[in-house]
């Protein structure tokens, strides 16, 4: 009889393997501009307005300005892994697809070119991990005062991802054959 933890732990592999290569595409970060950043740009504008129009732009440019105060701490836009990240990005999709073929090769039996077991699923999926958590702690580009990153979920997607093509593997690396109970003769 066979453990019926493996199967299931690498069908939860693929699946995690699948929200992994998604979640690239997803948002993984939020952009806000600070309140020194609202400020600059309302300086900037006021310069332009002033070296460039006439008495009417400046005006219109000093009360559009003037709302540039009312954005500081406001998301304003989200980017993925895949606009920002050019380096790490097909390093994950790379991970997302070795794991999701090696876990459904494994699942219909198949031996051939990717012939992984569960361990090295596993070790696929905490290398992705890794990669999401270095992404968590040091945003991408230099940190600026004039906006700031936020994680978003499609980062936290990305972690789950990982984490689930881990324990798939980890799950699916048992798969044991185990006699029934009252069989003590050898097995055929």
């Amino acid at each position: 009889m066979v453990d019926d933890r493996a199967p299931l732990g690498l069908l939860i592999a693929a699946l995690g393997a699948a929200v992994l290569a998604v979640s690239v595409f997803l948002p993984w970060y939020g952009v806000s501009i600070t309140a020194s950043g609202a400020a600059s740009a309302q300086q900037e504008l006021s310069t332009v307005a002033q070296q460039y129009g006439n008495a009417s732009f400046q005006t219109g440019a000093s009360q559009f300005g003037a709302e540039f105060s009312s954005l500081a701490g406001r998301q304003l836009a989200t980017v993925s892994a895949h606009d920002v990240l050019k380096d790490i990005s097909p390093i994950l999709l790379v991970l997302a697809a070795v794991s999701l073929l090696a876990s459904l090769l494994r699942l219909a039996g198949v031996a051939g070119l990717l012939d992984a077991g569960g361990g090295q699923i596993a070790l696929a999926g905490g290398t992705a991990a890794l990669f999401v958590l270095f992404r968590m702690l040091a945003g991408p580009g230099g940190q600026t005062d004039l906006v700031s990153l936020s994680l978003s979920w499609g980062i936290w997607l990305a972690l789950l991802g990982a984490a689930a093509i881990v324990a798939g593997g980890l799950s699916g690396s048992t798969q044991t054959r185990r006699r029934p109970a009252g069989c003590y003769g050898p097995q055929i």
